[in-house]
């Protein structure tokens, strides 16, 4: 999956949006990452009787095929739930965009391969405003280069952990890294064996 990529923008525009809105308690029992989507932001999105609640940005045809979100400020704030990641990669996000994140979920999104990008509440309000104006703008992410170029031309560059930009851009999470080191591992323990007791 390259991360070098052109995508329409969702606006979500609260802030302080908690991990319960984002996927509500009563989705947490499965332990497979499909099919959350369908649940992501369940009863902002929803009514009572499973209706698609009008005016509702994913509800809207006009942001369509979005893969970035872009919300307001200390977003994913509360539990530490990665269903909260699992639901917007399953839905087709690869980005969201911010003032800020909640640092417990802002590492389970890089972990579970979902990019959080903070901006300035400058260049915020700029995309905001673009998106406003015209639901079919698009933001070009790279990861690489660690940059975001607006509708308007700018460019601003987010920051992010070393560690955790290596693992997106190889597609590989935790585990994936440490089995990059299976050879010399086995190698290790190869001498380690051959080695006399002493």
């Amino acid at each position: 999956m390259s991360w070098s990529f052109t995508a329409t923008c969702a606006p979500l525009l609260r802030d302080d949006v908690d991990t319960d809105q984002i996927i509500p308690a009563r989705f947490l029992t499965t332990t497979t990452k499909t099919g959350l989507g369908e649940k992501l932001f369940a009863d902002w999105r929803y009514d009572g009787s499973g209706a698609p609640r009008p005016g509702f940005p994913l509800n809207d045809p006009a942001h369509g095929g979005a893969q970035v979100l872009l919300a307001g400020a200390n977003f994913g704030a509360g539990s530490s739930r990665e269903h909260a990641p699992w639901a917007r990669v399953d839905y087709g996000f690869r980005a969201i965009v911010a003032r800020s994140f909640a640092d417990i979920f802002a590492g389970n999104a890089l972990k579970n391969g979902l990019l959080v990008i903070a901006l300035t509440d400058e260049a915020h309000e700029a995309l905001r405003q673009s998106v406003e104006r015209d639901p079919q703008v698009r933001v070009q992410v790279d990861l690489e280069a660690q940059t975001v170029a607006l509708p308007d031309g700018s460019k601003e560059r987010f920051p992010i952990d070393g560690f955790m930009k290596h693992m997106l851009l190889e597609g590989i999470d935790e585990l994936g890294y440490l089995r990059g080191f299976l050879p010399e591992i086995a190698a290790f323990e190869g001498a380690r064996g051959a080695a006399p007791a002493g």
